[in-house]
Formats: structure tokens, sequence, C-alpha cells
């Protein structure tokens, strides 16, 4: 089996919670008293643009949000926002015993805004861990395009069958698969290290 020498992490449902996803979105309709229909109508609308880095957090929640008055700031919903961020402590270990080796790149691959992005590396060391950040709001584009994993490849001059992206979707999943890649989904640590394991990456 060819060595793999490059690891691709998912952050949201992997190392991390998920920044802004339907289960956050649901708590601050409720938190907040939007109208859950409206929000997520209004945010399907944006969130190809949000998630790109096309638009900023501010605007984002002038077209969700602050389309009407409310009783509560634009600060308090932000710092909500960055609340619902929680890091998945033993994951993040292992990932980080992972990148001590100096055996393998380390890179992400996430779809993320460029505000909640920047916020969870500073906040939870990923610049300690990774050593490229392949974000969609950094390089304008998403998973599950399968430009985004050709990008990821031609910045790490990976051979797609010296990879590995770990995810905890299937489809993100697939489409790295189509290009070559070894794919890990995530849904456990134990499991993940076995996994690994299997494909000759390990932190021992």
């Amino acid at each position: 089996m060819p060595k793999v020498t490059v690891l691709f992490w998912d952050l949201g449902g992997v190392l991390l919670s998920n920044a802004w996803d339907h289960n956050e979105r649901k708590k601050a309709s409720t938190e907040f008293g939007l109208d859950p229909a409206e929000f997520e109508t209004r945010h399907e609308l944006v969130v190809s643009s949000f998630e790109r880095g096309k638009i900023t957090l501010d605007q984002y929640l002038d077209r969700t949000v602050f389309y009407d008055a409310r009783p509560f700031t634009r600060e308090t919903f932000k710092d909500f926002m960055l609340s619902c961020s929680q890091p998945d402590k033993v994951a993040l270990a292992f990932a980080r015993e992972l990148a001590a080796t100096g055996r393998y790149f380390m890179s992400t691959i996430n779809n993320e805004s460029r505000e909640l992005n920047d916020y969870r590396i500073q906040q939870f060391g990923l610049a300690e861990i990774f050593d490229l950040f392949v974000s969609s709001c950094f390089v304008a584009l998403r998973k599950p395009e399968a430009e985004i994993y050709r990008l990821a490849l031609d910045l790490t001059q990976g051979e797609p069958h010296a990879c590995c992206f770990i995810d905890d979707r299937a489809l993100n999943l697939e489409c790295a698969a189509q290009l070559g890649m070894h794919t890990i989904r995530m849904q456990s640590v134990e499991q993940l290290r076995g996994d690994l394991k299997a494909l000759g990456v390990s932190a021992e």
C-alpha cells in the first residue's frame, strides 16, 4: 500500500462542533425569537456567498437577521454564534499527536465563513496543528465541489493515493474518493485511530 503522507481534515463534526449548521441556527431561532422558517430561507439564499468569503458576517446578518428591528444587538448575536463553537478535546489532542511526529503534512478542507473560521483557528490553536487551511472562505470554493479537492492536492503537491481525507459527511468523502484519495468517515476518535492505523498512519 502506498505510504500516506498528507492528511486532510474537516473541522466541524471532526475536531470541533459545527460552526453554524442547522442545529446552531435552530438554537439561535429559539434564543432570539426568530421565525425559524424565514431565517432558514434567508440563510439558504446567502450561505454560498457567506462561506465563499463573498460577503462579510455583518452583511450576512443584515440579510438574515437585522433586515428588521430587533430587541437584541448585533454584538449579542455574534457572541452567540461564536459560543456555538466547542472543541472535541480528545480529537484535537490526537491531531496534535500526529502533527508532532513531523511525518504528515496536515491540512484542512473545510466549509466556513471567514470570521468564524478565523475565530476557530485562533481560539483552538489550530495553526499549531495545521500547515495549511483550504477553507472555503479563503479559496472561494466549497465542498463537495471537486475543484476544492483538486486545489488542495495542487497546494500540497500530494499524490491522491498518498492523501487521506477525514470528514463526517458521506457526500464530501465520495468526491475526494473519486479523485483517488483515501477517505475516512469520522464517527469517534477510537474508530479514527484504527482506520488511520490500517493505512499506516499513527502517532507512535
